[in-house]
């Protein structure tokens, strides 16, 4: 699907940007099973499309809902911070694996081929990603909504993607300054 983007900076916060558009009124790209299966392998945690249930579908909705709960959240709701946890815990940990793609780009691969080890995998993921000092931070276009962690030198990232969002509000607002009178 052309709609997929991997800008979060980790697998968690790729998954919470499957519903986009959220300044919008939100618009879901994990419409069903084949949607999360062609997200795993898009995503790179899967190397073969697995065969997805919709209860393993509305877990990983679930599972994505409190992972953008608790990492944004100001104040994580204890329901949300009770699944990241369980999920986390529902299975043992696959020992990742490491994968480089076309670009170079290192992505981190579940063992396991299955949807249980997967989701595992991405809990985990935003366990240790609360757990450290960077910051996930709301893309500032008015008109995004996705997350990324902020990983910046000054911690001052304004845009889930330079490329797209940045760029477009540079020259939004450059348009704005030449069309003020002098």
């Amino acid at each position: 699907m052309s709609d997929w983007v991997f800008d979060g900076g980790r697998p968690c916060l790729d998954l919470v940007n499957t519903f986009r558009d959220r300044a919008l009124g939100g618009r879901e790209l994990l419409t069903g099973p084949a949607a999360l299966a062609d997200w795993f392998v898009a995503a790179g945690l899967l190397t073969t499309r697995p065969r997805v249930t919709a209860a393993q579908l509305a877990a990983a909705l679930d599972l994505r809902t409190a992972v953008d709960d608790v990492l944004l959240g100001h104040r994580p709701s204890v329901a949300g911070v009770r699944l990241v946890n369980q999920v986390a815990q529902a299975v043992p940990l696959p020992v990742p694996q490491l994968r480089s793609n076309e670009g170079g780009r290192l992505r981190v691969v579940a063992a396991r081929k299955d949807v249980p080890s997967v989701l595992t995998l991405l809990a985990v993921d935003a366990i240790e990603l609360a757990a450290t000092e960077t910051t996930v931070r709301e893309c500032a276009a008015d008109d995004c909504g996705l997350r990324f962690a902020d990983t910046s030198p000054k911690g001052n990232r304004q845009w889930c993607s330079m490329a797209r969002c940045g760029n477009r509000m540079k020259a939004r607002a450059h348009y704005a300054r030449r069309q003020q009178p002098r």
